[in-house]
């Protein structure tokens, strides 16, 4: 490839990867310590949708990405009125005639960043784990009560509380080595910060999967007590 094309190429995709990150909204947090590539982020109350899928971690990102991206583009129903906040259950009948949650369309909800993956029950060897947690955070503007639910019994929608999470960044491409070295180094640099873990490490994603590896966006995040 000439060097003229491989630059367009590398523009095209920076542009892409910055529209992108522009275009979504991503969870709210503050930024607490940086030791670049190190953080601690204090995150504030969101909502997620959580769904648990098996196989190894690519087979379960996909699947589980898939199964909540058919939730959020339509796969759903309404509940809610969201102009007014007010809940509006199956059965209801308004005296003028309006229509009831039954008539309502299915809502396309808006995506987020990131795409997050966590393994179950193995300890710290991911190479070990056969079942994974898939999340997608909601937009902020929904709550419980007025999220569109979803059709599929196997997606929960979930309130998560206030969180302390350890953090380290990296770019490239995601391979199962890669994360796990990743975890190890993260679970180093907070044993010796001297700071307590909770659970298993998990893996976001933040960009689409045409995005160049020297563009991705990726980090491991470690939930931790308060410090």
């Amino acid at each position: 490839m000439h060097s003229f094309t491989r630059s367009l190429v590398i523009l095209l995709a920076f542009i892409l990867r910055t529209d992108f990150a522009m275009a979504i909204e991503e969870p709210s947090y503050d930024q607490l310590v940086l030791e670049a590539p190190y953080e601690i982020r204090h995150y504030r109350p969101m909502l997620i949708a959580q769904v648990f899928v098996d196989g190894d971690m690519d087979q379960a990102s996909n699947k589980g990405f898939r199964l909540i991206a058919d939730f959020i583009f339509g796969n759903n129903i309404p509940n809610a009125d969201r102009e007014s906040g007010l809940s509006i259950s199956a059965s209801s009948v308004f005296a003028d005639g309006s229509p009831t949650s039954s008539d309502k369309k299915p809502v396309k909800i808006e995506m987020t960043a990131p795409v997050t993956v966590e393994p179950q029950a193995v300890g710290d060897n991911i190479e070990m784990a056969k079942r994974w947690r898939v999340t997608f955070v909601m937009p902020s503007k929904y709550t419980l009560s007025t999220i569109p639910k979803p059709k599929n019994n196997a997606i929960e929608l979930i309130e998560v509380p206030e969180k302390y999470y350890a953090v380290v960044s990296f770019s490239g491409f995601n391979t199962q080595a890669k994360v796990q070295s990743k975890m190890n180094e993260l679970l180093n640099w907070t044993k010796d910060k001297g700071l307590k873990s909770v659970g298993p490490a998990q893996l976001s994603r933040y960009n689409p999967p045409w995005t160049l590896p020297m563009f991705r966006r990726n980090e491991i995040l470690q939930e931790i007590a308060k410090p």
